[in-house]
């Protein structure tokens, strides 16, 4: 098992990638929802590796389905949210060729396992991807945040964030979840006071 601090450096590795700007232009608002999107998929902890995965024609009709549903209200655009977030994770690990397993614990670089700051960076990819598309009616992406410094008795975790018109912050955080299933969405305000210290795992 790797050391700590080796972990923590990592992570701000991760978290300069997580760190881009925020807002999406007029003009990329208008892109096609099935326009083609490479995303470059962080693994192996603290973006250790990287890989490609394009998300062509067949992926942007399937995900303007999803999110279509939730177009009614900012709810409803929470709950297909959680829906695309899913098959982004099944896609995601599909390009690496690994099934990450959930709540990975701190330990050596190690392909296809996803610890916060590779879920984070790859998490706000795809709603910034998801933005450009106009297929967020509700939502604007944020920048990713954390939680916990060792001092205070939490391991750091990284999340990525969107925001409600009403300007309350969400969590979008599928990093508790195995491949494929429902990612934690719920107030920052709630998310920032999680995370109690466990054995060996960031929580």
């Amino acid at each position: 098992m790797g050391s700590v601090s080796a972990h923590i450096m990592a992570i701000c590795a991760g978290a300069m990638l997580a760190f881009g700007a925020s807002g999406v232009s007029p003009a990329a608002a208008a892109m096609s929802a099935t326009a083609p999107k490479l995303i470059m998929v962080c693994h192996g902890y603290g973006c250790g590796f990287r890989t490609k995965l394009m998300l062509g024609a067949a992926d942007g009709t399937q995900l303007s389905s999803i999110m279509r549903a939730g177009s009614s209200s900012p709810k409803a655009e929470r709950a297909a949210l959680s829906k695309a977030v899913r098959y982004f994770d099944r896609r995601a690990n599909q390009a690496t060729g690994f099934k990450d397993r959930p709540r990975t614990e701190i330990g050596k670089p190690e392909r296809g396992q996803m610890d916060c700051v590779d879920e984070s960076t790859n998490t706000r990819a795809f709603l910034l991807y998801l933005a450009e598309r106009g297929l967020l009616k509700f939502h604007k992406v944020g920048r990713n945040v954390s939680r916990g410094f060792f001092l205070d008795g939490r391991y750091p975790h990284w999340t990525a964030v969107i925001s409600d018109p009403s300007g309350v912050k969400w969590v979008v955080d599928p990093w508790y979840a195995t491949v494929g299933g429902a990612p934690d969405i719920f107030p920052y305000e709630q998310w920032k006071v999680r995370g109690q210290l466990e054995s060996g795992a960031l929580n």
